[in-house]
């Protein structure tokens, strides 16, 4: 997301706000009584008008999407096969504590983020949001080498299931089914070999990656997610649109697991 709606929204209640609030307490009074005596009522000035008549839709659109559920289009294949391009998820804005949106601030705990999640968050690197799975939580120690996860000295269970030819790629790639904390996904990764990694994820972070390990730039390129800029997890695809002219379709339509993934079939 290259616009940040949630500060424009915040902006727009204020300001629009203000201005009906304004109106009302200091100039709304004056203007009847001066009108009185030709129609009985008072003028708005076009910009009063439009903020009383802006006003109660911005702050719902701004309770729903800061507080509640917001929508969220997936922008890259980071995330194949679990999510694609083009699929519309729904952001579960309080599994995690709300939030004062723009502000960051806390406002009440409700749960925490799990192994296994698919997260929505602000990246340290970039003000835009990002979506990936949940790898590491706080005191965890977590060790990549040969395309596989080891998470406080124990290995992650896989299970291939095929080999396939990605036309981009001059090598073939793999797909594993992984479980992490009782959640059980697909992942692809590719034959390219990968320097073996290791983390200690401290207090207030989350290490995340992406199901298409080699083509997602993630907890391994920029460091970890931060607790203060999780924005929610994804509960649901509720539609699904193609690159280009086409109309949004509703086929692909699905609950994401418990712990935010794809149920293994």
């Amino acid at each position: 997301m290259d616009i940040d709606l949630p500060f424009y929204l915040f902006w727009g209640v204020v300001i629009t706000g203000a201005i009906w609030l304004g109106d009302t307490l200091f100039f709304a009074k004056a203007r009847a009584e001066a009108n009185q005596p030709k129609d009985g009522d008072a003028d708005e000035p076009a910009i009063v008008e439009y903020a009383r008549s802006f006003f109660p839709v911005l702050l719902l659109v701004f309770v729903i999407r800061g507080f509640v559920a917001e929508p969220y289009q997936i922008p890259s294949e980071s995330m194949l096969p679990t999510l694609e391009v083009g699929d519309f998820i729904l952001v579960n804005k309080y599994a995690y504590g709300l939030r004062m949106p723009v502000f960051k601030e806390k406002l009440l705990s409700v749960g925490e983020p799990a192994r296994g999640d698919i997260m929505v968050f602000v990246p340290p690197h970039d003000h835009r949001y990002f979506i990936k799975r949940v790898i590491g939580i706080p005191g965890d120690r977590v060790a990549y080498a040969d395309k596989r996860l080891v998470i406080n000295g124990r290995e992650l269970p896989y299970e291939f299931v095929r080999t396939f030819q990605d036309p981009r790629l001059p090598f073939s790639s793999v797909e594993y089914q992984e479980e992490i904390g009782g959640v059980k996904h697909k992942i692809h990764h590719s034959r390219r070999s990968e320097r073996a990694r290791s983390w200690v994820v401290g207090e207030g972070e989350y290490l995340m990656m992406g199901d298409n390990r080699d083509n997602s730039t993630d907890s391994r390129a920029w460091g970890m997610a931060q607790e203060e800029n999780v924005v929610g997890k994804a509960v649901a695809v509720w539609a699904h649109k193609e690159p280009g002219w086409n109309l949004p379709t509703f086929e692909k339509n699905r609950w994401l697991g418990d712990s935010g993934s794809v149920p293994a079939e």
